[in-house]
């Protein structure tokens, strides 16, 4: 895993702002470099992924067990989540009213389509699902609530990003450069065909982008006039999923989709 994004850089400018709490900031970090999957970590594999130096890590894990953020194993003397990260996680989906309401309406968009719906907000340079409906057809890849993908080269991704405003993007989409110069060219490229696309279909297409064998629809949820932006897809195996299909089935049920969800939300004003 790669160490935290820009984490020497950020402390510099959060030197700057007088409100930045640079010990919260570093205490977050070490908990967000707990990947799915990994149990354990240790101060030494802290401090490696996100930059920070060790006696500083092994103070933050102390404090964080302390507050019941980490727990840990005396035996393997390394840390794993606590019981209050959970906590947070849930009451931050519990709040989020939007789940509630989506959830039918991505059900049943998943049951007459037997592909996989998601939806999912943005994290740094990845996007985390927050709500995930199955259909019954055969799916490659399950991913859960909670799972993480990344921003640049999934059809979620990308449909978020066409959904925030052009300085937003063109800032992350430089971040995006900078932690993968190698591959930035075709990432850039993909980037530009999901914003042709979106302009075109009024959403963004994933052929084998991310995973070879999935296809997927995507296309952003704006919501309060663009004060949040989250993303919605719609993807299933690519064997069964042709262009024409997501161009003429799956992309315009779920341009359909998204009006539900914001005319639920947003009910019409009567008088």
């Amino acid at each position: 895993m790669n160490k935290s994004m820009s984490f020497e850089e950020e402390q510099d400018a959060a030197a700057k702002d007088r409100n930045f709490v640079t010990a919260l900031s570093r205490g977050l970090e070490l908990l967000r470099a707990f990947g799915a999957g990994e149990e354990y970590l240790g101060n030494a594999e802290l401090s490696s992924r996100t930059g920070i130096p060790r006696p500083t890590v092994s103070r933050l894990t102390y404090t964080l067990k302390q507050l019941g953020y980490l727990q840990h194993n005396e035996r393997l003397e390394k840390y794993r989540l606590g019981a209050g990260v959970l906590a947070l996680g849930y009451r931050y989906l519990a709040s989020m009213g939007i789940r509630e309401i989506a959830r039918p309406h991505m059900q049943r968009l998943a049951d007459a389509t037997d592909c996989a719906i998601a939806l999912g907000t943005a994290d740094r340079l990845s996007m985390t699902y927050i709500e995930v409906c199955q259909g019954s057809g055969p799916l490659l890849m399950r991913l859960e609530t909670g799972s993480r993908i990344p921003m640049a080269t999934t059809a979620i991704g990308r449909a978020w990003l066409c959904g925030i405003p052009s300085e937003r993007r063109m800032q992350l989409m430089n971040e995006m450069r900078q932690r993968d110069p190698d591959n930035w060219p075709a990432i850039e490229e993909s980037i530009q065909r999901s914003l042709g696309d979106y302009a075109t279909y009024g959403f963004c297409l994933s052929q084998g982008d991310w995973e070879s064998e999935i296809s997927a629809v995507a296309m952003p949820l704006i919501l309060e006039e663009g004060a949040e932006v989250m993303a919605i897809n719609c993807g299933g195996s690519s064997l069964r999923l042709s262009h024409r299909i997501l161009i003429e089935n799956l992309g315009p049920r779920l341009k359909e989709l998204v009006e539900q969800i914001k005319q639920t939300l947003e009910p019409p004003r009567i008088g």
